[in-house]
């Protein structure tokens, strides 16, 4: 293809990407405890390899939000960048923050291999995060050729089969209390969803040929269908908020973009244009710089704060897919504009030593101080490096690595 139609630097996106990679392995991930004195404490035995997700500029100060599920996004970032970059040498940096999943994974004989993804309740287990986890895994044993990482995941979505699985309504329950063995009905948290985020089920039915994992995948595709408002979106479940009318801005690329994947696994074209309604809605979504905000209206309407890059980056990651699976090449200039806005918002030559190679997530309201608006979220940088990652190879048609050539 012509690379100048997304009007992307390659040389820049080079530079931006490894800056990238180097604040995620220095500076994000928790490399020894005294590290973890965090505002916001987890019931983990162990936190080397996680990687500390918020970091807000005014005070200084990191704190924690789920670190399973952004650690196995991040393992997933690092996989993509090894082969991106030549560096073979980041597959380690994967392995140590792999650690942090696998040491901490349930051992107990009834929860046995259970992922504990804890995020909004500090010591309940969030499935849709477990499952945010598992792709990570995956991508690191297609890379070193290491089972025990894929079979872990394998392991923790039969747990979900098995437990949080309710194929009569095509949902998961959504909050699971390990210490009474129970799900929470009461929390506003639980909401019972059509979970497929990374398309792991796709993935596992692949490796284990076990037809189970496929089933859920379409029942959940099915709901999924059947619930789709507006299109390409679902504006019913959480974390999109139906009465103030606003979607968040990585809800289509966990249920919408693995549409694709199904697709191939049964062939049927309706999972294909709903995969492809979920590209138009990032197209409308996108602001005219290239930028997403959280609170993204049904009418395409916003806020003024409350920037997302993450969701910038997922839309560049969905727009390359579209390309790929469709040829058609309507959405390259607004892959550009978020790419190119990704880039924009890195810190590269900071006073503050934290954020270094960072990408800006969010921009907050001044809120009658003069305090920096800055707050940092690893999703910013993670997303990024899968993006810029997956388009530096989608331009690249040779086994060396793209930004080598340059």
């Amino acid at each position: 293809m012509d690379s100048t139609i997304c009007f992307v630097d390659a040389a820049k996106l080079c530079d931006s990407l490894e800056l990238a990679v180097k604040w995620l392995t220095e500076i994000a991930t928790v490399r020894n405890e005294e590290q973890i004195n965090f505002t916001k404490r987890l019931a983990y035995q162990r936190w080397r390899g996680a990687i500390r997700g918020e970091y807000n500029v005014a005070g200084q100060q990191w704190t924690m939000f789920c670190p399973m599920w952004h650690t196995g996004q991040a393992i997933k970032a690092l996989c993509m960048a090894a082969k991106a970059l030549n560096k073979p040498e980041l597959l380690d940096d994967a392995r140590f923050s792999a650690g942090f999943i696998m040491d901490n994974r349930i051992t107990s004989p009834e929860d046995a291999g259970l992922i504990p993804a804890f995020e909004d309740i500090p010591d309940q287990i969030n499935i849709s995060a477990v499952l945010e986890s598992l792709d990570g895994l995956f991508h690191l044993s297609g890379m070193t050729g290491d089972e025990s990482y894929s079979n872990a995941a394998v392991q923790s979505l039969k747990w979900i089969r098995d437990h949080a699985w309710v194929p009569e309504k095509g949902i998961f329950n959504d909050i699971y209390d390990p210490q009474k063995r129970q799900f929470n009905f009461e929390t506003k948290c639980h909401q019972g969803r059509p979970l497929l985020d990374d398309a792991v089920m796709v993935t596992a039915w692949q490796l284990t040929g076990d037809h189970s994992f496929l089933d859920m995948a379409q029942r959940i595709a099915e709901t999924l269908l059947e619930k789709e408002n507006p299109q390409g979106n679902w504006i019913a479940y959480i974390p999109c908020n139906t009465s103030r009318q606003d979607i968040h801005p990585r809800h289509a690329y966990w249920w919408g973009m693995p549409m694709r994947k199904l697709y191939h696994a049964t062939g049927d074209k309706r999972f294909l244009a709903c995969f492809e309604r979920g590209a138009q809605w990032y197209a409308q979504a996108l602001r005219s710089d290239g930028g997403i905000i959280r609170r993204t209206r049904l009418d395409f309407n916003t806020e003024s704060f409350g920037h997302a890059t993450s969701g910038s980056a997922c839309a560049a990651r969905y727009f390359m897919q579209y390309r790929a699976e469709t040829g058609n090449t309507v959405f390259e200039p607004l892959l550009g504009k978020a790419l190119n806005y990704c880039m924009s918002m890195q810190f590269t030559h900071p006073q503050d030593h934290n954020l270094h190679g960072a990408i800006l997530e969010k921009i907050v309201p001044p809120a009658g101080t003069d305090a920096s608006p800055y707050h940092i979220r690893d999703l910013g940088t993670i997303f990024f490096i899968q993006a810029a990652a997956e388009y530096l190879l989608r331009e690249n048609s040779t086994e060396a690595s793209p930004c080598q050539q340059l």
